[in-house]
């Protein structure tokens, strides 16, 4: 592995967007070629992926399609973003909202629903980011969408604000922000998103992530690089086969191999004798596998 290629798990802090998260390690790294996985608005904080050198080349195979929060939900008051950031647009009396009324709302949350994403949200209409038409005041019609949501959990409910802490499990593409807004709407007082923490993204947990600090001071002592996982800690929990020395050069050369008794995954990690991550290979059928992704040694 090449000096900085992998992966390093930022815990990103809340007040900053991701690139400015993947501006910061470009300076502390000195690599060009760094990506991120799974952005951030800048009040949320918590696990951000960054993709450094070779680790980028794997993004695109990040386990994206779960993702763990914990959001605090405040109720009582609607805003234009859904969120704590937003211009108040509606409020509403929530002083006999209970915690159990809280709880027997989130059950329908769960499973496969229709969700609008935020005005104030960066999906594109027309080629352009919803939020920019939100800023020039114009109409446009934000068409919903199918997002899944495998469990919601209450942490915690209290008064004076009327706050929920809730832990989501979701898949891609999930708006927090507007299961916040949904779950207002639904028990008839409004409510918006104040503060959001990702505990979990492609793989990677808050137990590997590290502080902006805790990142600085390590470039400054000279030991940055020990933060770094190397790049097929991203694809692990995908099927692995060692290869011999022919088949090494095969793969390093991009030429298709056999593999007698494989497996009926999709992608495989392939690794030499000595341990080295030689890539990913895609799976052709009938025992053929096709070198998709190739990590040069050295």
């Amino acid at each position: 592995m090449r000096k900085f290629d992998g992966f390093l798990v930022l815990d990103k802090p809340q007040g900053v967007t991701s690139f400015a998260m993947v501006s910061m390690m470009r300076r502390l790294t000195g690599v060009r070629r760094i990506g991120h996985a799974g952005t951030l608005d800048p009040l949320a904080t918590g696990v951000l992926p960054i993709a450094i050198g070779q680790g980028t080349r794997l993004l695109e195979y990040l386990d994206h399609d779960a993702k763990t929060y914990v959001a605090k939900v405040r109720f009582g008051a609607t805003t234009d973003t859904y969120d704590a950031d937003g211009e108040v647009t509606a409020r509403a009396d929530d002083s006999k909202l209970t915690r159990e009324d809280v709880e027997a709302a989130l059950p329908q949350f769960i499973g496969r629903i229709a969700q609008t994403p935020p005005l104030y949200s960066a999906i594109k209409v027309a080629g352009k980011p919803l939020y920019r038409y939100a800023r020039e005041g114009a109409d446009v019609a934000i068409a919903s969408r199918v997002v899944r949501i495998d469990a919601i959990r209450l942490l915690s409910f209290g008064r004076e604000p009327a706050e929920a802490e809730i832990e989501v499990e979701c898949g891609k593409g999930t708006y927090i922000r507007s299961l916040a807004h949904d779950l207002g709407q639904r028990l008839g007082c409004g409510a918006h998103l104040v503060a959001l923490r990702r505990t979990r993204s492609g793989g990677f947990t808050i137990e590997q992530a590290h502080a902006e600090e805790a990142v600085q001071a390590a470039a400054a002592a000279g030991w940055l690089e020990d933060l770094v996982l190397a790049s097929d800690r991203a694809v692990e929990r995908r099927p692995a086969a060692i290869f011999g020395e022919a088949r090494e050069r095969d793969v390093l050369s991009g030429r298709d191999v056999v593999i007698e008794r494989a497996s009926d995954a999709e992608v495989c990690r392939v690794y030499s004798v000595d341990g080295v991550f030689l890539g990913l290979l895609r799976n052709l059928g009938g025992g053929g596998w096709h070198p998709e992704k190739v990590v040069a040694r050295g």
